[in-house]
This record gives structure tokens, C-alpha cells and sequence, in this order.
């Protein structure tokens, strides 16, 4: 055979060391799967038997009117019998059944819920010992890290997906327009009937409620994360609802104007104005009027309605505060006591 013809074939085939490299290559990212698929099916193994299928019959919503029920996930987080969902799950359910991966079923009892941020707390009566998952944090989540979600996307028991956080600390509207802090996106696939489901880590501890898809975008699903639940879990074992504080106002957030900014010294741009005054309630009776800009609350600057929110829990209630207006060109500080929100 001429030389050149057997020197070209010699360049067109692999040596024995690239057949070599390319052989450990493809062991290597077999290894790496197989390492993902074990850490997968470990936090199933643990995790699935807590995870519950909920189904509402019937409900009737806040008009008094009967509706069609729904279906959703929980999951158990204690041995005896209290499962976290979300509020929108379970709201105004007339009865509430749980079904077990297991497909044993029971009735639940609602313990409380809040809509303010769409979780709801329910419990399984009896002395019997349920397999639950326990309660993790994540504050030490980063961007990146595999999570896997268990739930009954549109019935569909037991159905799990897995993918990594997107990214943290975003912010959701609840359906009543109070923002929902502190939430993870993530890839892992939702869909209806996800909602009240868990987000594990590697470790089959819950980091996350199952919450909320974007209708029409793929791979954009958020959970709120459990180290908020855990605050809203201890209210609704206390008091069967969250305590927020009320100054009995209604408002929105407005921009400053720059001679506002520039004449009173305040560094921020933004603030509250007062829509509505309730009648008898603390503004009114601090003598807030409508149109007043509320620029600070106890001493902290208020850059809009959800800052104030935040600074109205439960601490707030039954506690004399300052707050700092600005009213046709004046400032002028008062003093009012919070209370409850109804």
C-alpha cells in the first residue's frame, strides 16, 4: 500500500491513549449519574411515605358560596399526625381527606392557616406513629444545589422531580397582595396539585412548602422556604392564626418628590400614602389623615407598604410606636399603639 494512503489512515483512527481518555471519560460521567440517581432515590426512599395526597370534596369560599373542591399535597412533619400544606390547598374545605403513599386514608382537621402566606397546618386524630420528614433550613441553600420535590401533580400520586435552586430571596404576591419573603425558585418541575408538597434537600430534609408555578413558563417554580414556615408553623400551634399588627390604614406606595427628598434630608426615595383612614382605629385616633406621607415607622425608614407590613407582627401588637409623616410641607411625629389585624 503507498506510504501516504497508510499514513492518512494512521491520522483518521484513535490511538490506543485516546481510546483510553475517551473510555474514562464516559466512566466518569456514568459514575456522576449514577451518584445523582442514588442521592435521587435516597431522599425517596426516606421522604415519599410522608408525603400525602390531599383531596377537598366541597368547599365554600368567603362569599358563603358552595364551590368544587380541589386537590393538593402535604406532607406529615411529626409522628403524630400534623401535616403542613398550603392555605389555598385547604381553604374553606368543608371536609379534608389525606391519602398516604401507602393508600391508607384519614380524615384531617384544620389547626389554622394563613392566606397571607398560602400555609396551612392540619392534623390526623388517633395515636397512631405516621413516617414524616423532618424540618431542615435554607439558610444554608446555595444557588445551584440539587432539590428534589415530592407531590400529586394533577393526580398523579407520589410523583417526583428533581432539579437544583435557581436562585433565593425572591418575593411572591399572596392572593391577598401581602408580599411573601424569603422564596426559592427553582427548576424542579411543578404542577397543579404540586402545591403543599415538599422540597427536600440531599439529606430528605425539608428546605421548602411547595407554592406557586408561572402558567406558561417551564421550569419556574418557587417554594417557600421553611425557615419563614417555621414562624407561621409556631402562631398557628399558639393562637390557630398569625397575630399581625394594624395601624387601620389603607394606602399605596408612592415616589417623593425630589423636593420633599431634598428639604426634609431623607435618604430614601419612596414611601407610603395614606388612602383611608379606618374610623376609631389607632391612626385615627393618633389623628393620621388622608394624604399623609408615612416616612417612618419606630424609627425606621418606611420605603413602601410592604416594609411596613414586616414591621407590624406580632410584637408590634399592643406596643406604643412612633410615626414619622410628612403633611403639606410639615413634618409631624406621632404616637399610636397597633392592634391586632382582624
Amino acid at each position: 500500500m503507498d506510504a501516504a494512503i497508510v499514513a492518512v489512515l494512521d491520522q483518521g483512527l484513535p490511538h490506543d491513549s485516546a481510546w483510553e481518555s475517551r473510555g474514562e471519560n464516559q466512566r466518569a460521567e456514568a459514575q456522576a449519574l449514577d451518584a445523582y440517581s442514588q442521592i435521587v432515590t435516597r431522599v425517596v426512599d426516606e421522604a415519599a411515605a410522608a408525603v400525602v395526597a390531599i383531596t377537598i370534596h366541597e368547599r365554600v369560599n368567603d362569599k358563603g358560596k358552595r364551590i368544587h373542591g380541589g386537590q393538593g399535597s402535604g406532607f406529615f412533619f411529626t409522628p403524630d399526625g400534623l401535616i403542613l400544606t398550603n392555605s389555598h390547598v385547604v381553604h374553606g374545605a368543608k371536609r379534608i381527606e389525606v391519602a398516604t403513599v401507602a393508600g391508607r386514608m384519614f380524615a384531617a382537621d384544620l389547626i389554622g392557616e394563613d392566606v397571607h402566606t398560602d400555609i396551612a397546618l392540619l392534623r390526623v386524630s388517633g395515636h397512631e406513629t405516621h413516617a414524616h420528614v423532618a424540618l431542615g433550613s435554607a439558610r444554608e441553600l446555595r444557588v445551584g444545589q440539587l432539590v428534589v420535590a415530592i407531590g400529586n401533580p394533577l393526580g398523579f400520586d407520589c410523583t417526583v422531580t428533581s432539579g437544583v435552586v435557581s436562585a433565593l430571596g425572591r418575593s411572591l404576591r399572596a392572593t391577598t397582595g401581602r408580599q411573601i419573603d424569603d422564596v426559592i425558585q427553582t427548576d424542579a418541575a411543578l404542577n397543579p396539585g404540586n402545591s403543599g408538597g415538599p422540597l427536600l434537600d440531599a439529606q430528605a430534609r425539608v428546605v421548602g412548602v411547595n407554592t406557586a408555578i408561572i402558567a406558561g413558563a417551564q421550569n419556574i417554580c418557587f417554594a417557600t422556604s421553611i425557615d419563614s414556615v417555621a414562624e407561621v408553623i409556631a402562631q398557628l400551634m399558639r393562637h390557630g392564626r398569625v397575630r399581625r399588627g394594624s395601624i387601620g390604614v389603607a394606602a399605596q406606595n408612592m415616589r417623593l418628590p425630589q423636593r420633599y427628598v431634598r428639604y426634609f434630608g431623607l435618604e430614601q426615595t419612596t414611601a407610603v400614602r395614606v388612602m383611608e383612614v379606618a374610623h376609631g382605629g389607632p391612626a385615627a385616633q393618633a389623628g393620621l389623615e388622608a394624604g399623609d406621607i408615612i416616612i417612618a415607622f419606630d424609627g425606621e425608614a418606611i420605603r413602601g407598604i410592604d416594609m411596613l407590613h414586616r414591621r407590624l407582627d406580632e410584637r408590634s401588637i399592643g406596643k406604643q410606636a412612633s410615626l414619622a409623616l410628612l403633611r403639606r410641607d410639615r413634618r409631624i411625629d406621632l404616637m399610636l399603639t397597633p392592634v391586632e389585624l382582624s
